[in-house]
């Protein structure tokens, strides 16, 4: 058998938009096999084709050589066929085994026999080397985690076709490095996957052949050893793009964000940032740098208000934000580039014209007197998602739940630097989004610095802290443990002192 599943030509229409046009994909046993596109390319509205949530307007799929017709996940998963969401499908306040469980639940004298499922998720867990434990409820648990539980959902199912929905867009560097390794062990124990990402070290590190959609159109599929990242990031968006962040030197100036004796508890009422010292100047972008869980959401949910500070002050300009209300410190001169798009970025259920006005919708020209302008608004909306190249099946009308992940993303990044404020804080500001469109928001985030706004960025991605940032502030257990001239560092010192290692003078010491 040559292929355990073939797309042939398949077309999906939205109301007379063309998501997939006429695409094939062709998955090998024992294959990992990466569909890559820019955001908005297609990507996950093929996969949701082979998975059943959406029937195909032409074309054809053949599972083990049979012409099968899949009109809903429960038909995918009898043939095999389990997918990993790039948004998780998991009820918070639920176990892992509940979640594991839900819909095909064993009984044992009229009761749901969770016992016996919990053993044998264990015994799932402990064969592919999860470490997941069965009896954890999803909200005591990390994302990294959580994607293991989507994960241990297929093997329950007894999947043997896998679709991993851009399965590191939220993971950290470590986390990454430990998906890749289970993917490696699912191949090798006889499973075939299909990996939408694009993420190119990734496809370099584990997929044996990729296959390039762009606007939605098939474009080439291609061995991953035959072709290096340059070539896989020109097929995907149809030029050559530039891996170096260009950027002159930084003029800083004065202090725009102040940082004093700064305690912040988390969710357990743990202290996570503990008395914390950081300052931003206008002029620079200031990166922070450090393993996820050190504080570094409580400390931008701290100054963007929306997490209570225990003690120590926040002064922006010289205006103390320390307790003030968030609209305020909005229109004080704060935006915020959100890590968690949904829960902070967006209203999922809104339009995307509306989202585009979320910061400034009560001021003129967008209203008077209560009255929104609806005319003002679309103009503005046409203008952010153009510039910033938004994409969406409706244009602006679309819900912003409607959209690809990344074009979220870009939507929000649209609304923010659009209002350039004197402070900007990005965090995790390209999480998501393919090498052209970080291209762009890397240039973004430098045209304001040049226009002597100060900006925070916080991302896992050491290289792009690396090459975008002025100064790089190392976090470790809540504290700032050192600031240094990114040109002056690198990764090898970043991660000593990100694990706790020591700082003198400019240098690091056992």
């Amino acid at each position: 058998m040559e292929y355990v599943i073939e797309m042939l030509d398949i077309r999906k229409e939205f109301g007379g938009f063309v998501a997939n046009d006429d695409i094939t994909l062709q998955l090998r046993p024992q294959e990992i096999h990466a569909l890559l596109g820019e955001n908005g390319a297609g990507k996950s509205t093929l996969m949701s084709v082979l998975f059943g949530l959406y029937s195909p307007d032409g074309g054809e799929i053949r599972v083990r050589g049979e012409k099968v017709n899949i009109t809903n996940p429960n038909l995918a998963n009898e043939l095999g066929i389990g997918m990993v969401h790039q948004h998780f499908k998991l009820i918070h306040n639920f176990t892992v085994t509940e979640n594991i469980i839900l819909g095909m639940e064993k009984t044992k004298k009229g009761q749901i026999d969770l016992k016996s499922a919990a053993q044998e998720i264990a015994a799932l867990s402990e064969k592919y080397n999860l470490n997941v434990d069965p009896n954890a409820k999803i909200e005591d648990i990390s994302v990294g985690m959580q994607q293991r539980v989507e994960i241990l959902k297929m093997l329950y199912r007894h999947a043997e076709i896998l679709i991993f929905d851009e399965p590191t867009a939220v993971l950290t560097p470590q986390e990454i490095e430990e998906l890749m390794q289970i993917m490696k062990r699912l191949v090798a124990e006889g499973k075939s996957i299909i990996l939408i990402t694009h993420k190119l070290a990734e496809i370099k590190e584990v997929a044996d052949r990729c296959t390039v959609i762009r606007r939605g159109k098939y474009i080439d599929t291609v061995n991953v050893g035959e072709v290096n990242e340059n070539e896989l990031a020109a097929l995907m968006v149809g030029r050559e793009v530039s891996f170096v962040v260009d950027k002159g030197p930084a003029t800083p100036g004065a202090d725009v964000l102040k940082i004093e004796h700064l305690t912040v508890k988390d969710s357990r009422g743990l202290k996570v940032v503990n008395d914390l010292k950081l300052s931003v100047r206008e002029g620079e972008i200031l990166g922070i740098a450090g393993i996820d869980g050190n504080g570094q959401e409580e400390l931008v949910e701290a100054i963007a208000g929306l997490r209570k500070i225990e003690s120590g002050k926040i002064e922006l300009l010289g205006t103390d934000l320390t307790k003030m209300p968030i609209r305020k410190r909005t229109q004080t001169g704060i935006g915020h580039i959100p890590a968690d798009r949904h829960k902070h970025g967006l209203v999922l259920d809104f339009l995307l014209s509306e989202n585009m006005v979320l910061q400034n919708y009560y001021e003129a020209p967008y209203s008077k007197t209560g009255i929104l302008n609806q005319k003002a608004i679309t103009d503005y909306s046409e203008r952010l998602t153009a510039e910033f190249d938004v994409r969406s099946a409706h244009g602006i009308k679309s819900s912003a739940r409607s959209m690809s992940g990344g074009n979220q993303q870009k939507a929000i990044i649209a609304r923010e630097v659009d209002r350039s404020p004197k402070f900007l804080i990005a965090s995790q500001p390209t999480r998501g989004l393919d090498v052209g469109a970080i291209e762009f928001i890397h240039s973004k985030l430098i045209e304001e610095r040049d226009k002597n706004r100060a900006v925070l960025l916080i991302s896992f991605e050491l290289d792009e802290v690396l090459n975008v940032s002025d100064r790089i502030a190392v976090i470790c257990e809540g504290k700032i443990v050192a600031v240094l001239d990114a040109d002056k560092t690198n990764e090898k010192e970043l991660g000593y002192l990100m694990a706790g290692g020591k700082y003198e003078g400019g240098m690091t010491h056992e």
